[in-house]
Parts: structure tokens; sequence; C-alpha cells
């Protein structure tokens, strides 16, 4: 049974980071992963501030690229014309994640906050848990490990990250917009946040999964115009064709000239424990033809400090997979 809360509806972004701030306070958009966890008894929070009136929900082009609402919704977002001509990927992506109605529901923001699958997270009657009870130790290492992670983790935790849009995120060098609340008498300020820094290592403090803090609040997320982003491409490898987690998925994006490769992005997903950047396969992709040959060996390097436990082994060949087709996609795109 979930635990009694309080309902609080913001209207105003100042008072949502401000209210960020106050323990056992939890931000409500589309409620597509909160609810779950609640409902399961992992998170109990004190209060709930539904922000679904905050004028975040905006989709705006700029000459520096694209600029992206925190409450925009998933399926408004895959679905939006420059997103689909400029930044396939994103759109791509998306269209691989959850279902039409939760996409309907889920917001940009809350993705960015999605928290792990992991099933012993997600079950209170699984005592060793460090992402719910830090220093309980972690249930999934000596356990069946088949959905976690093969990089990025460690003994304290290899929970994986489950995000589809935040693997294409990584590939555009999306930057997350927050405003915070700091101190007491602080003004209210905005700072900003590399994707790649956004989400954290475990480490040894798994229940630290975000960058953000007491008191801040996600506006949005802008997506700058570089030169590999219409090039891009996102393949997912999973159970079932539809409504499942990935496997392992890559995210990639090529900037082609004079038949050479000048740049390129890989981020992984459903093999890490966060969005998962790749500099090893970027770095054996630029300056090379475009070939299978080329791409293999990126794939080679992204997964060359894979550490998977007996029941994952096999995300290893198809990850580096899942690199080469999302490479040969894009190779073609455009």
């Amino acid at each position: 049974m979930t635990a009694p809360f309080e309902y609080v509806r913001v209207t105003g972004e100042a008072d949502a980071a401000l209210d960020t701030a106050t323990p056992g306070t939890q931000l409500l958009a589309g409620g597509t992963t909160l609810v779950d966890l609640m409902r399961l008894g992992v998170m109990s929070p004190a209060r709930l501030l539904d922000i679904n009136r905050l004028p975040l929900a905006r989709i705006e082009e700029t000459t520096q690229g694209l600029s992206i609402g925190a409450l925009v919704r998933n399926s408004d977002l895959a679905y939006h014309p420059a997103v689909q001509a400029r930044f396939p990927v994103l759109s791509q992506a998306l269209l691989a994640g959850a279902s039409p109605q939760l996409r309907n529901m889920a917001t940009t923001g809350g993705n960015l906050m999605q928290r792990t699958r992991c099933a012993y997270f997600r079950d209170v009657g699984v005592p060793a848990c460090n992402k719910r009870d830090p220093g309980s130790g972690c249930a999934a290492w000596d356990g069946f490990a088949r959905q976690h992670a093969i990089l990025g983790g460690g003994p304290d935790c290899i929970a994986v990250h489950p995000s589809d849009m935040c693997v294409a995120m990584v590939a555009l060098d999306a930057v997350v917009h927050v405003r915070g609340h700091y101190g007491a008498d602080a003004a209210v300020t905005e700072r900003e946040i590399p994707i790649g820094d956004f989400h954290l290592l475990p480490g040894a403090t798994p229940a630290r999964e975000t960058a953000i803090g007491p008191g801040e609040l996600i506006t949005r997320v802008t997506l700058p115009a570089t030169p590999f982003a219409a090039r891009s491409a996102y393949v997912k490898a999973r159970d079932r064709a539809s409504y499942a987690f990935a496997l392992a998925s890559a995210a990639v994006a090529l900037h082609l000239e004079g038949g050479k490769i000048r740049a390129a992005r890989v981020a992984l997903g459903g093999v890490a424990t966060k969005p998962w950047r790749s500099r090893e396969a970027e770095v054996a992709l630029e300056g090379q033809a475009p070939s299978e040959a080329v791409f293999e060996r990126a794939a080679a390097a992204a997964l060359s400090s894979a550490q998977p436990r007996p029941d994952n082994r096999f995300k290893v060949p198809l990850a580096k997979a899942t690199i080469v087709r999302a490479l040969t996609r894009a190779r073609e795109a455009v």
C-alpha cells in the first residue's frame, strides 16, 4: 500500500526549484516511473509537487540548434519535424522505448531522471540494494545478472540505466539546463550540465544517480547544431519487438567529408550503469573511411573494458553487433 503523502500543484519555476530542497519531496510530471516505484514501496515521498502547469513544454528551433522543454512529452518530441530531420537518432530512440500510451505521458525531464529497472532494486523484499538502502550490498553482483551492466559497474552496483532517449542525447552532445535555489537567501539561477556529466557512475555511492541536487529543477535540454547530428541512427536489441528494455543499444552520429569520418559519436545503452559514451570507438572511427572493417574495430574498442558477469557475457558480442549496425545505418542516412 502506498504511504500517505501531501500533493501540491505548483505554477512557478522558482517555487518548484525552492520546494525541491524540502526533504521527502519529489516532482511529479508524467509519473511513469515515480508512480510505479511508489506502488512497489521503493519510493515513499512525503510530498509530491505536480509541475505539469509550468511553462516548460515548448520545442524551439534556434540558430544554435534545438531547445526542448523539460515537460515536452516523449511522443511530441519523437514526431517533431525538426527532430526527425535534424536529429533522427533522438526520434528513433524515443520511438523504440515504452509504448505509445507511456510516450504520451512521459516527459523529457522525467526520462532524464528515470531510475533503473533492476529487479533487485524494485523488490523491497530483497534487503541488499545499495541504491535503495545505501550500505546494504548488491544482490545482483552474485545473483542472476542477465539484464545488468557490463560497463561502469562494480561490486557495489551493476544496475543498468534504462533510458533510450538519454543514450541518443549523449550522441548529440546535449546540455541539461537546471534552475536552482542555492542557499536560504540566494536568488534562483540557472546552470548548464553537459549530458555526459549529468548521470553519475555508481562508485561507492549508487544511491546518487544524477548531478541534480536539492533545490534544483530541470527546465530544458538543448541540442547543438553539430555537423554530425543529421547523419545518425539508433539500434536497439531486446527480447521482444516492442515494450521491452534494451539488452544492448547503440546511438551513433557521423560527419562524413571527402570519403572520411571527420567526427563521430558512439553511445551505448542497456549495457552500462549510465548512458555510455565510447570515446575509444570514436577515436577508432575518426579519420577512417566508413567501412565495415572500421566499424568492427570501433565496436571492439567500445567493449574493450567490459566486465560481464556469468549471466550477461552475451552482451559483449550483442553490443558490438548493435554498434556495427547503427554505424552502417548512419553511413547510409541522409
